[in-house]
């Protein structure tokens, strides 16, 4: 049976992690846990003079975050959260400097060891003009005046951040094209590719628990290379199921790559079988 998963979505100002977690919430009847990032005092004052507020700013949003961080709960409901602890950071590395970031770092060093990491992070990307747009959409009070260079600089941070990511399972969405709120094939195509990815995450985790230890005597486990066709088989279903939520025709381009690679997958995985897990290598 598996077990209840940990979401964390992520993105730049604007890319939709709060619409999207709350759209996911009945799909997968899970809670959620989202960002009080309006509770912060300092916020108006920070889109208005960056340089003076930030640290304010940032510190109560590191002690704040991490306040919330510690309600999570990994055995009970399905969690869905709108940010990652990591976030604060990134943030604070592109608006703090000199002793403020060296104060900023000691404090988080201190915190973050205490935070339960994500099963599964999913990256939201969008292009500057796309979250130009989408904010301007909300018409948040404090976001009316947001400077674009300074959300192409965060923009920037979370590529840099997510292009050397290892801490958890990433799943990278690109959003410019989709109107996951509005469409429903579109959030139709992103749940699919979460499910997916919750698989595999769920059989790496797995694998990963499965004991070492000989005297533990432990049930044998499948072929190394059955068990990496499955989970790229399990990756190519998803991608199948969501470029058919997409396109319900079955004729798009990426319909028909995903069933090709589903095809290739189950058939190595035949042959692996068939030969008791020995198989020569494809070129």
């Amino acid at each position: 049976m598996p077990r209840p998963f940990y979401l964390a979505i992520e993105g730049v100002i604007g890319v939709g992690k709060t619409a999207l977690a709350r759209l996911l919430q009945p799909r997968f009847q899970a809670d959620l846990l989202l960002e009080v990032f309006e509770e912060n005092p300092f916020l108006s004052d920070f889109y208005a003079d960056r340089q003076r507020y930030a640290f304010q700013t940032q510190i109560f949003f590191l002690l704040s975050r991490y306040r919330q961080q510690q309600e999570i709960r990994r055995d009970n409901r399905p969690l869905i959260a709108d940010y990652t602890f990591a976030k604060d950071r990134l943030f604070a590395h592109l608006n703090l400097t000199g002793d403020e970031l060296a104060t900023y770092e000691r404090l988080h060093q201190a915190l973050a060891e205490k935070v339960v990491l994500p099963d599964l992070v999913v990256y939201l990307q969008a292009s500057l003009d796309v979250l130009m747009a989408r904010i301007a959409t909300r018409d948040r009070p404090y976001e009316r005046g947001m400077d674009p260079a300074y959300i192409e600089s965060l923009r920037q941070a979370y590529e840099r951040h997510f292009a050397t990511y290892d801490a958890t399972p990433l799943l990278v969405i690109n959003t410019d094209g989709l109107d996951f709120v509005r469409n429903p094939q579109d959030l139709a195509y992103i749940e699919g590719r979460i499910r997916t990815a919750l698989s595999a995450a769920e059989v790496r985790a797995r694998l990963a628990e499965a004991p070492t230890d000989i005297s533990e005597e432990p049930r044998p486990s499948p072929p190394r290379t059955l068990v990496t066709d499955f989970l790229a088989l399990t990756e190519a279903v998803g991608a199948l199921g969501a470029a058919l939520s997409a396109d319900p025709t079955g004729t798009s381009p990426d319909f028909r790559r995903a069933l090709a690679l589903s095809r290739r997958c189950l058939e190595r995985m035949e042959r692996v079988s068939a030969t008791g897990g020995s198989v020569i290598e494809e070129a």
